[in-house]
């Protein structure tokens, strides 16, 4: 093992009182075994980001990688799956390069308790629901930085969807036929699940108006699932992407889902409170383009029609809602005692008020 103390690269790190502890002599021991140097001198960090996989920035091999790994307890159906996007992450990178390299993949849950993967570390800066003020400050491009911001999600998107999953060794993950169904199928169930079978109303409403409206199915492509803007880590200097991340639930399905679900995060300054509190993304100013115009965009550069959009839009907000009953029942499990769980409960419920005006047409 080296004796030199090296730099942690700058970013968002947990301080040592929130940091998940991991068994990093047990890792060490593995990784000796599989040929691989783990570095104990270098302390590992744990990424503040997020609220699913633990993130941690380590050195392998004398460089910077991340280990990704699920948080403890149950998971839900679908969600952190670490062995799709190891595979996802060892095939992708040859037809997109944003995409990082896995480097190795560990099916061994008694390692660290649970199945993880280690990655190439791509340096960049991550931008949630706060535009950064040194951005703001420092942007100096011929339109708004929002304007940019937000062209630019939909180009990397739209770029996605043109690699053919064949030309990528990828074209054998997921079921495409049916997508739609068992997406709905799923979400619901997941609905149930995470309400313990008592849905709010409108809840009950929007899963009955999807029901009456499923599309037919459509072309396929791969799909990210869950693409926004703090999964695009960008150079700091002009904001140029380096990495997308985040693909533990990445298969092939409907190009729109895709879409919907990065629409599913762009708040727009009329929306309600809810919206704004998901604080996933700095949409609703800063020169962003509107929902609407964002996917005219998508379709200018791909030719896919919008023509059922309404109905993909309805269903990533029913997923929204979802998600974070699933994180307020799981942090209320986690954090019974500490008095620190922010109110996802209520969020969820909103949401769900938010879909059901959507449906309305109230809503793009």
């Amino acid at each position: 093992m080296s004796n030199v103390t090296h730099a942690v690269p700058t970013a968002h790190f947990h301080d040592d009182r929130h940091q998940h502890p991991q068994d990093w002599q047990r890792l060490a021991s593995y990784l000796r075994g599989q040929g691989l140097s783990f570095d104990s001198d270098t302390p590992p960090r744990q990424f503040a980001a997020g609220f699913g996989n633990f993130n941690y920035l380590i050195r392998v091999d004398g460089q910077w990688a991340v280990l990704r790994r699920p948080p403890p307890g149950p998971i839900p159906p679908g969600a952190n799956d670490m062995a799709r996007e190891s595979l996802i992450l060892s095939r992708l990178p040859k037809a997109y390069p944003l995409a990082p390299r896995t480097l190795h993949y560990c099916e061994d849950s008694h390692v660290l308790g649970a199945r993880f993967f280690i990655m190439e570390y791509r340096a960049g800066l991550s931008i949630g629901g706060q535009l950064p003020e040194a951005v703001q400050q420092s942007w100096h491009g011929e339109a708004p930085v929002g304007e940019y911001l937000g062209t630019l999600l939909i180009r990397l998107l739209a770029d996605l969807h043109a690699i053919p999953p064949e030309q990528v060794g990828l074209d054998s993950l997921g079921k495409p036929d049916g997508f739609i169904r068992r997406t709905l199928d799923g979400w619901t169930q997941r609905a149930r699940l995470a309400w313990e079978n008592d849905l709010p109303m409108e809840l009950v409403q929007v899963i009955e108006w999807l029901e009456q409206r499923i599309p037919a199915d459509q072309r396929h492509c791969f799909i990210h699932n869950d693409f926004k803007l703090d999964n695009v880590l960008l150079r700091e200097t002009d904001l140029s992407p380096v990495a997308v991340i985040d693909w533990d639930m990445g298969t092939r399905g409907a190009p729109l889902y895709d879409l919907a679900v990065l629409l599913s995060y762009w708040t727009e300054r009329g929306d309600p409170p809810c919206m704004h509190a998901l604080g996933q993304m700095p949409t609703a100013g800063n020169g962003f383009p509107s929902r609407e115009q964002a996917a005219a965009h998508y379709q200018s550069l791909t030719g896919v029609s919008l023509t059922s959009l309404h109905f993909f839009r309805v269903l990533a907000l029913l997923r929204s809602a979802v998600v974070f009953q699933q994180i307020h029942r799981r942090r209320s499990r986690d954090e019974k005692e500490s008095g620190t769980i922010p109110d996802f409960e209520q969020l969820a419920r909103e949401l769900s008020s938010f879909t059901l005006e959507v449906t309305r047409g109230r809503y793009y």
